[in-house]
């Protein structure tokens, strides 16, 4: 019985090969899970430019028919936090078939902006204002505050903004712990 000789793996062999296995099909569930949220993240902000770029083109059809009527502006100084203010609060007149004066559609769009917001992007964040400067130096990111610039002749800057994650998924914020707004569009009318 000398002669036969038995050929195959081991068991150290086969444990060996199995933790090589496992920590490969970790590493890739962990580069899965961090594409998705990649790929979560730039659908938010896909979604915040298409967002922004419509309520731009409301504030420049609404802005002139508003200061010829009223002297109002009712888009500047437009701050809605989704995560703060919850539902937003239904305008007096909804404007789908009615008619509406300026003032109302103003109202109405807003309302509109305000729900989208909340149901799109998680902790949403929508401010219109003047602002001269909305990139920060000192945090090398955009920032919420808006400073009109001189004599209150800034351009009317949309900011949006959500509560962002890392590819980690831990949460953007800054210094203060608040998340900076993620796209900023200056409204040229």
């Amino acid at each position: 019985m000398n002669g036969w000789t038995k050929s195959g793996f081991s068991l150290v062999e086969v444990l060996v090969s199995i933790v090589v296995l496992g920590v490969g099909v970790l590493g890739a569930a962990g580069m899965q899970l961090t594409a998705m949220r990649t790929a979560q993240q730039s659908a938010f902000h896909t979604f915040a430019h298409q967002l922004a770029a419509e309520m731009a083109g409301a504030v420049r059809a609404g802005h002139g028919r508003l200061l010829q009527t009223s002297g109002a502006d009712p888009y500047s100084g437009f701050d809605y936090q989704a995560a703060v203010d919850g539902d937003p609060q239904k305008p007096a007149k909804l404007c789908y078939s009615n008619e509406c004066n300026p003032q109302e559609l103003a109202e109405f769009e807003m309302y509109e902006w305000k729900m989208r917001v909340k149901a799109a992007l998680p902790g949403g964040r929508v401010v219109v204002c003047r602002d001269a400067n909305p990139w920060s130096g000192v945090l090398n990111a955009l920032n919420w505050n808006c400073n009109g610039g001189v004599g209150g002749k800034a351009p009317i800057v949309i900011k949006l903004g959500w509560q962002a994650k890392n590819p980690d998924g831990s949460q953007q914020r800054d210094a203060n712990g608040i998340s900076a707004p993620s796209v900023a569009l200056a409204v040229a009318y």
